[in-house]
């Protein structure tokens, strides 16, 4: 598979990243000169009346930007913030700008949005021009006195206030950019606070300094064909268990499952996968794991939707406590400041 290929070969300078290496060249100087127009004001950036977050990042792939976009909105909730949500919405229909309803179907509106959706209930909605969905937003709900941009990081469209650079245990691979590297920026571009999505006391080099640390905790696991139904991990353990993950890095759910002891068949499947509704018909398993952005899609398929074998594992954030303080900091700062202007 063409993914995992380039994925293996970008963690390491080795012959076909140094054949690739004068490409990412080239690709870095695009990323400059487009940089450029919009620091000398040939490109416009739109900048809002509130706060834009931006969550994202630069190695290709998830490095943990769902769980963090959902952590922020309960935590902003809690300390008298209103915040509302923007996303590109992979799959999403890109001509128009779209609310997401929780009973929105993935396929139109994008698998993390929905999950985002589900889970916080905050207002959320999608679309190519992130400005122009910002505004939309705004409109639509004027008590909203916070964007946080899901993903982003690249699109300088819409002005930002803080950018939250999200990394995971691969850091920042072999260090070139693409095609000959996994980054899409280069590792020393700006931003206000590094976050590092491992349970590892390892840090990657290379990723920046100071770094935060996240981790993801799962909660009790809920019967796909029934969430009222729920179990532990520890539950599991006697069972016959294939686990299926179509995330960024589908090893991370692997090595969360591990870690609690479990044994399983691995099935490992591109980002955003779309499931069909025979997928797990000839596995033989009486328990199948899958994540919570598999499931935003599971649960609108039938044949899989009643599949009592599937359960499905939720994860929250657990995050360095300092970062919520020196966030709450920084906010007041950017208020204040907007308020004297």
């Amino acid at each position: 598979m063409l993914e995992k290929f380039f994925l293996r070969v970008w963690m390491r300078r080795g012959v076909i990243a140094f054949v690739l290496w004068p490409l990412s060249k080239i690709y870095g100087a695009l990323l400059n000169l487009r940089f450029g127009l919009y620091v000398m004001g040939y490109k416009p950036q739109k900048k809002l009346d509130v706060p834009v977050i931006v969550v994202g990042n630069i190695f290709i792939g998830g490095t943990g930007k769902t769980p963090m976009v959902i952590w922020l909105v309960e935590f902003l909730r809690l300390h008298g913030w209103n915040p509302g949500v923007i996303s590109r919405g992979y799959g999403a229909d890109s001509n128009f700008v779209r609310e997401v309803k929780e009973g929105a179907l993935a396929a139109e509106v994008g698998d993390e949005p929905l999950l985002i959706a589900q889970s916080t209930g905050c207002p959320l909605m999608v679309g190519r021009q992130r400005a122009v969905v910002a505004e939309h937003l705004l409109a639509q709900h004027p008590a909203v006195d916070i964007i946080i941009s899901d993903d982003g990081m690249q699109h300088y469209g819409i002005a930002r206030d803080v950018e939250i650079l999200m990394f995971d245990q691969r850091g920042i691979g072999n260090g070139f950019l693409l095609p000959a590297g996994p980054l899409r920026e280069t590792s020393l571009r700006r931003r206000d606070f590094t976050i590092l999505n491992s349970s590892s006391d390892q840090i990657p080099t290379g990723i920046g300094e100071p770094v935060l640390q996240m981790c993801l905790q799962p909660a009790q696991l809920t019967q796909l064909v029934d969430s009222k139904c729920k179990s532990e991990l520890s539950d599991m353990r006697s069972k016959k268990i294939l686990a299926a993950a179509g995330i960024g890095h589908p090893q991370r759910f692997f090595q969360l499952l591990e870690s609690h002891g479990l044994q399983f068949e691995a099935m490992p499947l591109p980002d955003h996968f779309s499931y069909t509704p025979d997928l797990f018909a000839q596995k033989d398993a009486e328990i199948i794991l899958i994540t919570e952005k598999d499931a935003v899609k599971c649960r609108q398929l039938a044949g899989l939707k009643e599949d009592q074998r599937i359960w499905v594992v939720p994860v929250s954030a657990q995050i360095d406590a300092q970062f919520g303080t020196q966030l709450l900091a920084k906010l007041s700062e950017i208020k204040h400041g907007r308020t004297s202007a």
